[in-house]
């Protein structure tokens, strides 16, 4: 299953989850009004339920008539539908607010930390590593690393709306207890979730619950608060108490009746897509004893993988396994059993679990797999590879072994002084503004003069104290390096980013011209940044091929001229791309250089950003095809490729390239 496909489940999951919750919302209603009527019948006199009840001896007796007890109103089915739905729909508009600001909110709100990237504690350093080489394998932003230090069971998860505000938790105990192959088979889990779109399921389904759940905390709120009020024994004295009480008592018993559905349908929800993600995982690392290894210590471990904290049952769905004690016959638990999703890993699993070490020692592994040392495979050529289209549109979204040992070695073969330049803000953006700098001396002079007027001294400084690795770097190493840098700069207040961008921007105009490697850095940037600190923001607004034939052109177009110098070559690269849109092949028009320059892209970009992804998947296709219609990759059009998927917010891992 390619990302897209992913996206289209993950997506129609989500439609089943929404009807689901309705029908749980429709049913919460129901029980609703029948509560409402019952009581206001039993307050106008009537007793429709109760046997001993006579109504002739009553009637004669106060001489009033008894009303009939009347089971549709129309006025209080409204007045209770519109009740439950904005007590529902505010609470969860409420929850879902409190996720918008991204996956560092979930992993606050479990007493999380945030793993200091100059730690020098080696299980931490272990952990920082395999989460980078993931990243860097997979095309996506660096998540944030959170270490819940209170939490000694074997857990994790991943949080967040996109991938550009994506986090990765993992509890101290899965830091220490594991072996570096079974961490990896974790966090390779966890991806899994990142790159098929369950993140954001995730936070909808805990919203939805929570909404739900919030009736039946009303109602013990009421009773709550009648715990210390007194009836006095005059006539109807209690009556206004009864009826609040029986108020209370309805809603509580209401609400945690839907409660009860909610979480069945998220638990169940959840059960479907883990063996999936346990699948992919051992698909990205073609280890199943990674994956197995973990579960089978959590297995044999007394804390097993439940967490102390009170938010384990309300996030459960969000973990690598089931992270409370799941009540009910375990028909709220979000995990399949331990040994089911072994077996479907390893069919010959004879049911032994195995006790893990209290702590792992990585001094006792060897300095490659603890990821501490530079001794890495040398990166595989994957130029064959990347230069057939498709091919290059099917690894978007995956993880491959080879990929993730590319990675681990591209990051290895990287200055220290570089990497350490990635791990705080302020060093952070002097790195990539180092990365525009030229190989021209009289532009780079130019542009270490637009560091100081821009940034200060002390930025210059700084960056000159880096002069010597980045002339060192190869190019293939640029872009992952500004990845590794985005979530620091992402730290940083928006007041303090407009500088920065000020500053990249004068970089890249030094020179008066503007290539395809500072476009991609620009675009990547700017829109991982845009996506992080608004991951809500993305919206689908364009269903129709139609409406975007003109921004389309613009792409291909633009790809043409950069795969080749020769207008006829151009042109027959442009035809390629346009042939994988049969829709509307026709309407595409190819376009002289003037008119799909970088500025006409950046604008073009913007508004496919905003289209379904079938429309960007095609897209993609065809821009690959364009730039593969010679046979070869060469380094600035991979560039301009990977920007082009990342304004799509479409992971694209590094491709080989031809010099």
């Amino acid at each position: 299953m390619d990302f897209f496909e992913a996206q289209a489940h993950a997506k129609k999951r989500t439609s089943r989850l929404v009807w689901l919750f309705v029908f749980a919302v429709l049913g919460t209603i129901a029980l609703a009004y029948a509560a409402a009527v019952f009581g206001l019948n039993f307050v106008q006199g009537s007793r429709p339920y109760s046997p001993s009840f006579n109504r002739r001896t009553y009637e004669n007796r106060y001489a009033a008539p008894v009303a009939e007890p009347t089971l549709w109103q129309p006025r209080v089915l409204f007045a209770v539908t519109a009740g439950t739905l904005a007590v529902v729909g505010l609470a969860s508009l409420y929850k879902w607010n409190e996720y918008s600001s991204g996956g560092s909110a979930v992993a606050e709100s479990v007493g999380a930390r945030r793993v200091d990237p100059y730690t020098t504690n080696a299980n931490e350093r272990r952990l920082l590593n395999v989460v980078e080489e993931m990243a860097i394998a997979s095309g996506i932003p660096v998540p944030a690393v959170w270490l819940m230090d209170d939490e000694p069971a074997i857990n994790a998860f991943a949080a967040g709306l996109t991938t550009s505000d994506a986090t990765v938790c993992v509890t101290r105990g899965t830091m220490e207890k594991l072996t570096r192959e079974e961490l990896q088979g974790v966090i390779g889990h966890e991806f899994s979730h990142i790159l098929n779109g369950d993140m954001r399921l995730n936070l909808r389904i805990g919203a939805i619950v929570f909404g739900i759940l919030v009736l039946g905390l009303a109602g013990r709120g009421i009773l709550w608060s009648l715990r210390g009020v007194r009836v006095s024994r005059e006539k109807n004295s209690g009556g206004l108490v009864v009826a609040i009480a029986f108020a209370g008592v309805a809603l509580l018993i209401i609400g945690y009746i839907g409660y009860f559905f909610g979480r069945l349908i998220q638990a169940a929800v959840s059960r479907q897509r883990e063996f999936l993600a346990d699948a992919s995982a051992v698909q990205f690392t073609r280890n199943p004893g990674g994956v197995t290894g973990a579960l089978k210590k959590i297995g044999g471990y007394a804390l097993g993988s439940s967490l102390q904290t009170s938010k384990a049952a309300e996030i459960g769905h969000f973990f690598f396994a089931q992270s409370f004690l799941s009540q009910f016959g375990g028909l709220w638990a979000t995990h399949p059993p331990l040994d089911e999703r072994i077996r479907a890993i390893d069919p010959r699993f004879d049911g032994k679990m195995f006790t893990p070490p209290e702590v792992v020692d990585v001094r006792h592994e060897s300095f490659v797999t603890a990821g501490l040392a530079p001794a890495k495979p040398a990166p595989r050529d994957l130029t064959a590879r990347a230069a057939q289209p498709l091919a290059a549109i099917a690894s978007i979204g995956t993880l491959t072994s080879d990929q993730i040992h590319n990675a681990a070695a591209m990051l290895d073969s990287v200055p220290t002084e570089l990497r350490t330049a990635t791990q705080l803000p302020e060093t952070a953006t002097v790195l990539i503004c180092g990365l525009l700098l030229d190989d021209r001396a009289e532009i780079r002079a130019q542009q270490y003069d637009l560091v100081t007027q821009h940034a200060g001294d002390d930025a210059r400084r700084a960056l000159e104290s880096l002069d010597a690795p980045l002339r060192a770097m190869q190019p293939g190493q640029k872009l992952p390096l500004l990845q590794l840098a985005l979530p620091a700069v992402r730290q940083l207040d928006p007041s303090d980013l407009d500088p920065v961008i000020a500053t990249l921007n004068a970089l890249i105009l030094a020179d008066g011209q503007v290539t395809p490697f500072e476009f991609a850095l620009q675009k990547i940037f700017t829109r991982s940044l845009e996506l992080g600190r608004k991951p809500g923001g993305a919206t689908v607004q364009f269903y129709s091929f139609n409406a975007l034939t003109a921004e389309i052109s613009v792409v291909l177009s633009a790809l043409a001229h950069v795969s080749s110098n020769v207008d006829l070559d151009a042109r027959a690269a442009f035809t390629a791309g346009a042939a994988q849109i049969k829709l509307i092949e026709s309407q595409l028009a190819y376009l002289d250089e003037a008119a799909c320059g970088l500025a006409q892209l950046d604008a073009a970009l913007d508004k496919l950003a905003a289209a379904s992804l079938p429309i960007k998947q095609r897209t993609l296709v065809a821009a690959a095809h364009v730039v593969g219609a010679d046979g070869q990759i060469l380094i600035a059009e991979a560039e301009l490729l990977r920007a082009i998927s990342t304004a799509l917010d479409v992971p694209m891992p590094p491709l080989a390239a031809a010099a």
